[in-house]
C-alpha cells in the first residue's frame, strides 16, 4: 500500500475508534456552501464529516474492530464522527437532512460499540440531550419541595389572615 493512502487509512482508524459515536451516510449533489455550513453545525456539537472511499472505510473499520456491511455502502459515502455530544451531533445530521431533501441519507452507524441501523440513529436523534435530560432531572428533583413550600407558605398566610381578620372585627 503506498504510503499517502496507508497515512489516510491510520487517519480514518483512529477517528473511528477515537470517537464516541459515527454516522454513516450516502450523499447526493452536496454543494461547497452547503458542505461547509453543514461542517460548521457539527463543529460546534462536537462532530466532523469526513468524505471517504468505499475501500478505505471497509479497511479502516476491520482495523478498528468495527463490522460494516459493503453491500449497504451506496453511492458517495461520508461518515460523521461525535467526539463530544453524539445525541446533539445526530441532531445535527437530521437537521441537515430536512433542510437539504435528497442530499444526504443516513446508512447506520455505531453509538456506544453497537452497530445501528437507520431507524436506531433516527431513534437516536429523537432522544433529548444531555442539558435537557438535566433540566428535566432536576425539574423532578425540585417539584416535590416546591409543592411541600407552597402548601407550608399557604397554611402560614391563612393563618396570619383569620388573625388579621379576627382583629378587624375585634376593632369594629
Amino acid at each position: 500500500m503506498r504510503p499517502e493512502k496507508q497515512l489516510l487509512l491510520n487517519e480514518i482508524t483512529d477517528k473511528i475508534a477515537g470517537s464516541k459515536a459515527i454516522v454513516i451516510a450516502s450523499y447526493k449533489r452536496l454543494e461547497p456552501n452547503a458542505a461547509s455550513v453543514f461542517r460548521t453545525n457539527l463543529a460546534k456539537t462536537g462532530g466532523s464529516l469526513e468524505v471517504v472511499k468505499k475501500r478505505v472505510l471497509i479497511k479502516a473499520a476491520q482495523v478498528a474492530g468495527v463490522a460494516i456491511d459493503p453491500a449497504q455502502l451506496q453511492g458517495h459515502i461520508a461518515v460523521v464522527f461525535a467526539n463530544e455530544d453524539p445525541i446533539q451531533t445526530t441532531k445535527t445530521v437530521y437537521q441537515f437532512c430536512k433542510e437539504n431533501e435528497a442530499v444526504l441519507e443516513v446508512i447506520g452507524g455505531r453509538f456506544e460499540g453497537a452497530i445501528c441501523s437507520a431507524k436506531d440513529v433516527e431513534q437516536i436523534s429523537k432522544l433529548p440531550s444531555k442539558d435537557e435530560m438535566r433540566s428535566q432531572f432536576l425539574g423532578t428533583l425540585e417539584a416535590p419541595l416546591s409543592q411541600t413550600l407552597s402548601v407550608i407558605e399557604a397554611m402560614l398566610t391563612s393563618v396570619m389572615y383569620c388573625l388579621d381578620n379576627k382583629s378587624q372585627q375585634t376593632n369594629s
